[in-house]
């Protein structure tokens, strides 16, 4: 009977960790803490899901940092089997001194991610956290959480990407958080990347986001991701996925990291609570914590507009911009079909996330 029990056991086992969802997370993982970070934990957390890898690229901060954030985050939460590779430094075309020139005779943007934002400019209350102090793309400060012990791997984040995929054709997810330069690198190395997947979620794009928040009411059609690389975001959005889904600014600017979340993730003793009790104080929007969630949970999302999408090349004022089209006017150019989200069950997210923040693996 003990031996029948124990084979039982061990089949339930190899049943589940067999229905386990795959996914690639590609992210700016600045740190510590942050949104970055904890949308990474979400998905790490996640009981049905397996995180194949977490690919790097330079975004809200350098990739280098951004690769020891992460590195640490892993060791603290638990996660310390997880492989990271860094990814691209730079984006392919847009660079900071062609868009520091061009913000005079354009006008400024908020947030410039790893290139700092002005010091003087006034972003209201729901903007991300001024970077008046920075750095070099290959210098790296002080981590606040610690230096962590483990090391990237060898391989660089569009092979890692690719070897990943082939390894399991039409099984894994990519889950893009940040530019995509990455996912654009693995697409020119691999024209059968995209196919190979069972589809990709980005954090990105803007369509006409409901909102008194400066950065957003006065430019709808900005959105960091897609504007930091707008070269990468277009060749990822013409490439040949079953499916493309976006969590938009729309429906980010709706879901907010509130106090009350963050008192119920103190509460617990879960490593994962631990860290994010430490390092993320701040209240903003939950940009990639729901991109997250959504992928986990898709009947969080409410409502959704399917439309064709691109992102403005012209180098003119518009540059990185959201472009968009109904069936019955998109152009002729290879446009691709995008779920984009604009709405959401915020109390069944905000409770989600912090069941997934509070669990111990």
């Amino acid at each position: 009977m003990r031996i029948a029990t124990l084979l039982l056991l061990a089949l339930v086992a190899c049943v589940c960790s067999a229905q386990k969802r795959l996914v690639l997370i590609d992210q700016d993982g600045s740190g510590p803490g942050g949104s970055d970070q904890m949308a990474m934990l979400a998905l790490l957390q996640a009981p049905n899901v397996e995180v194949l890898g977490i690919t790097i690229v330079t975004g809200d901060a350098w990739r280098d940092e951004e690769t020891l954030h992460t590195l640490r985050m892993l060791e603290l939460t638990g996660h310390a089997d997880v492989p990271v590779a860094r990814g691209a430094v730079f984006p392919l075309v847009r660079t900071e001194e062609e868009t520091r020139l061009e913000s005079a005779l354009d006008g400024r943007v908020t947030w410039l991610g790893a290139w700092g934002r002005d010091a003087n400019m006034d972003t209201g209350t729901g903007s991300p956290p001024a970077h008046l102090e920075t750095h070099g793309p290959y210098e790296i400060p002080p981590l606040p959480e610690g230096m962590p012990t483990r090391k990237p791997i060898d391989e660089d984040a569009a092979h890692f990407l690719i070897r990943q995929v082939h390894a399991h054709p039409h099984q894994v997810t990519i889950y893009a958080a940040g530019p995509l330069t990455n996912i654009a690198l693995a697409l020119a190395l691999d024209p059968e990347f995209a196919a190979l997947t069972k589809g990709i979620v980005v954090m990105g794009a803007s369509i006409r986001p409901q909102t008194t928040d400066p950065e957003f009411a006065t430019d709808p059609r900005h959105e960091f991701n897609f504007w930091f690389d707008p070269e990468a975001a277009h060749i990822v959005l013409h490439a040949a996925w079953p499916r493309i889904e976006a969590t938009t600014v729309d429906i980010s600017v709706k879901a907010p990291f509130t106090q009350a979340m963050l008192d119920a993730i103190a509460k617990s003793q879960a490593p994962a609570a631990k860290y994010i009790a430490a390092w993320s104080q701040r209240r903003y929007y939950m940009w990639d914590e729901l991109e997250a969630c959504a992928w986990i949970d898709p009947t969080l999302i409410t409502k959704e507009q399917v439309l064709y999408m691109d992102v403005d090349l012209s180098h003119g004022p518009s540059y990185g911009d959201t472009l968009t089209w109904p069936e019955n006017l998109k152009p002729e150019t290879g446009v691709r079909l995008v779920h984009a989200q604009l709405d959401l069950d915020l109390p069944r997210f905000q409770k989600m996330f912090v069941k997934l923040i509070t669990r111990t693996p």
